[in-house]
């Protein structure tokens, strides 16, 4: 079972939106903490939020006051009524909202029943309930609920989900496009890229190549970017397919944006320094390309050669995923070039590098160092950088629910226009 925890401040739209799916008898209300039940059995989103208004009205300084939290079990799992408003107690007591009024929705529009659970992390005194570690502690609740009731695990769903999104390109599977898109829609997210080059070189691990397209319209010049599929070599297997097939992001225009942002963000990062130490460790005590690559890719680099027709080196690019930044071996060092890996894995001639004493450059450490899976960060349940967790940012990593988002958009919208008035 995967929980998401949703931070916001609207709890209006939190609650109708819920409330929507019950008056299309496409949900129901499971649960009422807090909140008394009416005579018919019958709610209303007004009525609903009128137990939320003393808690929100008494709030001192918390700007996300409201906490949406879902609750998805594995699609095979069978769990009943019963035991999802035990799992919904049980979870927000030990979240430390056992006293705290929340409204448990049940989901059944999608192939997955789930639930939602509708609250305030702000008690009557006003004081937001601490939610420092609320990540950790709501994986730990999940783990256990798996076990009381005997569900998937969800560690290994995750990992299903995310070969869904995070994967090479297989021109043998057909859908070329959607698998392009599950790729190049996300990387600007997660990944410092300072060049077209350096987000070739990602690409490429992705069996994916961008191409800039110029042209003329209306007698100015036009810069495009178009996206084909390669195959295990390298090689081109795919029509182009346009940067507006897959959103903004992965246009001209907002990746320039994100070249100098990454310029920026790259420049006092402290990942490089280690990152140059432990390239300079891995021509230490390597002898060939093929081990060079496969030391580092065990730290969870890896290592991407450009050469020419010639078989001339001309381009070394690292991808670190434990910063997410890609670097070009000169950018590192002047001395780890593209040319001085071409003069060693071309000519022989090995440089002869002074290897600072640094922790992760003592050579007899280097067995003990351990295996990294290529994206392995995208296997944690929650990223600390986002207040919903790592899988919402990938709607269709956990088979989401579309309408949520597209809800979500409408709501803005309206309050946007609002505004205007």
């Amino acid at each position: 079972m995967i929980a998401k925890i949703g931070k916001g401040s609207n709890m209006y739209g939190a609650i109708l939106y819920n409330q929507q799916k019950v008056d299309k008898e496409n949900g129901a209300v499971l649960l009422l903490n807090k909140i008394p039940d009416t005579v018919d059995g019958r709610y209303s989103v007004a009525y609903f939020n009128k137990y939320f208004e003393p808690y929100l009205s008494a709030n001192i300084k918390t700007e996300k006051t409201v906490r949406h939290i879902s609750l998805n079990p594995d699609p095979s799992d069978k769990v009943s009524d019963e035991q999802f408003m035990e799992m919904a107690r049980v979870y927000m007591e030990r979240m430390g909202y056992g006293n705290q009024p929340y409204i448990v929705f049940k989901h059944a529009d999608i192939d997955r029943t789930h639930i939602h659970i509708v609250s305030t992390c702000v008690g009557i005194d006003g004081k937001k309930i601490p939610d420092d570690y609320d990540h950790p502690r709501s994986m730990a609740i999940c783990r256990d609920l798996e076990t009381k009731y005997n569900l998937q695990k969800a560690t290994k769903q995750e990992q299903k989900q995310v070969n869904k999104v995070f994967k090479p390109v297989n021109h043998k599977n057909g859908d070329i496009k959607s698998q392009i898109a599950s790729v190049v829609r996300h990387l600007p997210k997660y990944y410092s890229f300072p060049t077209m080059g350096s987000y070739n070189a990602l690409l490429s691990l992705f069996n994916i190549t961008a191409e800039e397209v110029k042209g003329e319209r209306n007698g100015e010049t036009v810069n495009g970017l178009v996206y084909v599929a390669l195959d295990e070599n390298g090689n081109k297997v795919s029509n182009p397919f346009k940067a507006s097939l897959f959103g903004k992001d992965a246009g001209v225009a907002q990746l320039q944006k994100h070249f100098e942002q990454s310029k920026e963000k790259m420049k006092t990062n402290p990942a490089r320094s280690v990152l140059k130490n432990m390239v300079e460790l891995a021509i230490h005590t390597t002898n060939s390309e093929t081990e060079f690559k496969k030391q580092l890719t065990e730290q969870g680099i890896n290592t991407v050669v450009r050469h020419n027709n010639e078989g001339r080196i001309y381009g070394m690019t690292f991808i670190d995923h434990q910063s997410r930044c890609v670097w070009n071996g000169s950018q590192l060092d002047r001395n780890l070039s593209a040319n001085m890996f071409n003069d060693w894995w071309n000519n022989g001639n090995k440089p002869e590098l002074k290897i600072q004493d640094n922790p992760v450059s003592k050579t007899n450490e280097i067995d003990n160092l351990p295996t990294r899976d290529l994206f392995e960060f995208l296997l944690q349940e929650h990223s600390p950088n986002t207040d919903l967790g790592l899988f919402s940012l990938f709607p269709d990593a956990q088979g989401e629910d579309y309408e949520e988002e597209q809800f979500a958009n409408k709501m803005r919208k309206k309050q946007y226009s609002r505004k205007r008035r």
